[in-house]
């Protein structure tokens, strides 16, 4: 109570005392109001206007990352879709070499034998030739009289006899010559139903083709559009690329679960093999670190093998050995997994050892007598599976490159974009901080007024006061006023 007093002039009376130090206060403050009220606007555009700056600073940032953005996106876009249409191009060129590259040939002799069949069809259709002369010697001898003697009709007779003789053998040499045209048609209708079947097949081979040109057609066009720089290509780019960062982290996932399966897989054999008791860390094994160095081995090779295989292209370097190089690199990196399967293999078998082991010495300390186990093939399923299961896991692993590699390529894109976005935020914020920092100068400015308001309202009034009183005007000086 003595320290509350010390600042009252009249202790007794602490009311007045608190007026007259607010009143002292009002009339410092007013006195200050001036400097106070400069050094608030000092204050407000201190603040404020880095952070305004800071604002566009960061608004010209977010849109050169974005110019960026996109020109590794089209970039990106450009070499993947200039490698779809090199490989449309080598199909199309393999399936011209493969299927089409005899058809000349072929539709030089399909000619040739269309036109032979026509000739024989022709020569099929002809007319008989016109009766020879000798009918008109015979419609002579018609008509004589058949009532001569027998002489004549002898000899009419004999006469009738050789026209028949003569008819039947031109009749039976048309027949004859009719039925060979027939045969030589007969004969061409196998080998025309095979170059029917394969001018369908040709046909096909040709739709199939045209299905290819299409589809080059369609990157073609995708490709001028992402050279061009469209904002649809742009798009369809940053879209793909959303939904291979996508796919490639949840395939990425499965590998980190089969990894896993692959680690406790190897764990328990590997620290009989390095120590059960060693530790490398107050919690971490060596037996555990050996199996994880194992399993990113087989991960390693998988990738050489796959960048030898020209699968991915994560080191450019490897992609541009030679090609004899390249097939040596194939070749020891596929021994190498084969090798490190192989030991994982051989590492299941000898957990489940490891296991059965425990078992049978854990049921040695019961008392009670255990259950015999069954010695047959089912009782081999598990070790089997193991073994098999260890085996296969590292060529598993070995695929992880693919989507690797799309997630690698798909991550620029997507952080880009939400490094802009970020960026856009952040500079929003400054902005919003920026106006903040203005809006609460002024509301200081307004407050500081609040205070001192009444020596505000005493100056108002004398200013007003003196707006009201008249003004009186000067008189020039008189030499006689003695005033002066």
């Amino acid at each position: 109570m003595t320290d509350m007093n010390t600042w009252m002039n009249w202790p007794d009376h602490s009311v007045l005392s608190v007026l007259v130090v607010l009143l002292v206060a009002m009339i410092v403050l007013y006195a200050a109001r001036v400097p106070m009220h400069g050094l608030i606007r000092a204050a407000g555009h201190a603040l404020g206007g880095p952070m305004r700056l800071g604002a566009r600073w960061l608004a010209a940032v977010a849109e050169a990352m974005k110019q960026r953005n996109r020109e590794v996106l089209l970039a990106q876009g450009r070499r993947d879709t200039g490698q779809r249409v090199e490989r449309e191009f080598e199909r199309i060129g393999i399936l011209v070499t493969r299927d089409l590259h005899g058809y000349p040939t072929l539709q030089r002799k399909l000619l040739e034998e269309i036109t032979r069949v026509e000739e024989d069809f022709q020569k099929c259709g002809e007319v008989p030739p016109p009766p020879p002369d000798w009918v008109d010697a015979v419609a002579a001898v018609a008509q004589i009289k058949t009532g001569g003697g027998e002489v004549v009709q002898k000899i009419l007779l004999e006469i009738r006899n050789s026209i028949e003789r003569i008819h039947d053998k031109a009749i039976a040499e048309y027949r004859r010559a009719y039925q060979t045209r027939h045969g030589i048609l007969e004969g061409f209708m196998p080998y025309w139903r095979s170059l029917d079947t394969t001018m369908k097949q040709v046909d096909t081979k040709v739709a199939h083709l045209q299905e290819s040109a299409t589809t080059v057609d369609a990157q073609m066009e995708n490709y001028k559009k992402i050279v061009a720089g469209t904002s649809e290509a742009e798009t369809t780019l940053t879209n793909s690329s959303y939904t291979q960062f996508t796919i490639s982290i949840i395939v990425l996932w499965i590998a980190l679960g089969g990894a896993f399966i692959n680690f406790k897989l190897i764990a328990l054999p590997m620290s009989e093999m390095v120590g059960a008791g060693d530790y490398l860390t107050a919690s971490l094994r060596t037996s555990e670190v050996a199996a994880l160095v194992i399993i990113l081995l087989e991960a390693s090779m998988g990738l050489f093998l796959m960048e030898s295989l020209r699968i991915t292209h994560l080191f450019p370097r490897i992609a541009n050995l030679n090609d004899r190089t390249r097939r040596r690199m194939i070749w020891i990196s596929l021994v190498l997994l084969v090798t490190l399967a192989g030991i994982e293999a051989a590492l299941a078998l000898m957990r489940d050892m490891l296991i059965a082991d425990k078992q049978a010495l854990l049921q040695s300390l019961v008392t009670a007598p255990a259950a015999a186990s069954g010695d047959g093939w089912i009782s081999r399923i598990p070790t089997a599976g193991q073994m098999v299961l260890g085996f296969i896991l590292p060529f598993a692993l070995a695929f992880v490159a693919i989507p690797l590699e799309s997630f690698i390529h798909s991550a620029r894109t997507v952080c880009g974009v939400l490094a802009v976005d970020f960026v856009h935020v952040l500079g929003f914020v400054l902005r919003v901080l920026g106006s903040l920092a203005r809006v609460a100068s002024r509301a200081l400015l307004h407050f500081y007024d609040l205070l001192i308001v009444l020596p505000l309202m005493v100056e108002q009034l004398v200013k007003s006061l003196r707006g009201r009183a008249p003004r009186v005007k000067a008189r020039p000086l008189d030499a006689t006023d003695t005033r002066a």
